[in-house]
C-alpha cells in the first residue's frame, strides 16, 4: 500500500529510546530460573559426618565434683534441649561423656558443648560458661604465673594476692573494666571473653605479676573502661 501511494518513510534510530523496547526473553529466563531453582533439604550432623557418631570425654577434677552435682540439671538442659546431644556422667573414671544423636543439627554442637563443660570445670560460673554456647566470638585463655615470671615461695603467694586483691577487689575491677571473667586457681589463671578484651585483661594481670602497684593498674583500667564506653 505504501509503495502504491508513493510515500517515502525514513526511520531515524535516534528517535527510539531503549526503554521503549520490551524484551520478553528476560521475563521468561527469570521465571525459568525460579522453576529450576534447586531445593536442598537440611541434613543432620549425623548425615554430614557420614553416619559416624562423635564422642567427647571431659574429665572432672576432684574439686569440681560437688559443684557438678549441684548444677547438673542446669548443665544438661542447654546441651539436650538446644544442642540436641546426649550427655552422661561416668562415675568410674569421673568423666562427662558427650555423644551426637540423630536429632543433632549442627556439626559444631559437640565442640560447643565441650567448651561449655570445660569452662565450668575450670571454675567459671554456669551463667558465664553458657555464653560459649550462645556466642561465637568468646574464647578462653589460660596461663600460669610462672609463664610471666619465675616466682616461688612467698613471692609467688604475693603475686597471686596482688592479682586477687583484698576481698577480690582487683580481680573484679579488671573484670568490669575489660568485660571479661577471670578465674584464679592456684597458679593457673583463666580468662573468658572476646579476643581484644582478653588481651587487655592479660596485660593488666601480667603487670601485677611483674610487680606493678595496684593503684597504677586501677588507673589503667579506668582509662580502658572509659575508652570502651565511648566506643559503644
Amino acid at each position: 500500500l505504501i509503495r502504491k501511494l508513493g510515500i517515502n518513510i525514513n526511520f531515524i534510530m535516534s528517535d527510539f529510546d531503549d526503554s521503549m523496547i520490551v524484551d520478553d526473553n528476560n521475563d521468561n529466563d527469570i521465571n525459568q530460573n525460579e522453576i529450576n531453582k534447586p531445593n536442598y533439604p537440611a541434613i543432620s550432623a549425623l548425615t554430614a559426618s557420614g553416619g559416624k557418631i562423635e564422642y567427647r570425654r571431659i574429665r572432672c577434677p576432684p574439686n569440681r565434683l560437688t559443684p557438678l552435682k549441684n548444677q547438673w540439671e542446669n548443665i544438661i538442659s542447654p546441651i539436650v534441649e538446644y544442642l540436641k546431644l546426649q550427655i552422661r556422667f561416668n562415675p568410674k573414671n569421673r568423666c562427662v561423656e558427650l555423644k551426637t544423636s540423630e536429632q543433632t543439627i549442627d556439626n559444631s554442637s559437640i565442640q560447643k558443648a565441650q567448651d561449655f563443660i570445660e569452662a565450668f570445670m575450670m571454675g567459671f560460673e554456669i551463667q558465664d560458661s553458657i555464653a560459649l554456647i550462645r556466642l561465637d566470638d568468646l574464647y578462653i585463655d589460660s596461663f600460669t604465673v610462672n609463664d610471666v615470671r619465675m616466682l616461688s615461695g612467698d613471692h609467688l603467694s604475693r603475686a597471686i594476692g596482688r592479682i586477687a586483691g583484698q576481698d577480690g577487689k582487683t580481680k573484679y575491677t579488671i573484670e568490669n573494666a575489660t568485660r571479661t571473667r577471670i578465674v584464679i586457681a592456684d597458679q593457673k589463671i583463666h580468662i573468658l571473653g572476646s579476643f581484644a578484651n582478653i588481651k587487655l585483661a592479660r596485660d593488666a594481670i601480667c603487670n601485677l605479676i611483674i610487680g606493678a602497684p595496684p593503684g597504677k593498674v586501677y588507673n589503667q583500667m579506668r582509662n580502658v573502661a572509659a575508652r570502651m564506653n565511648e566506643r559503644f
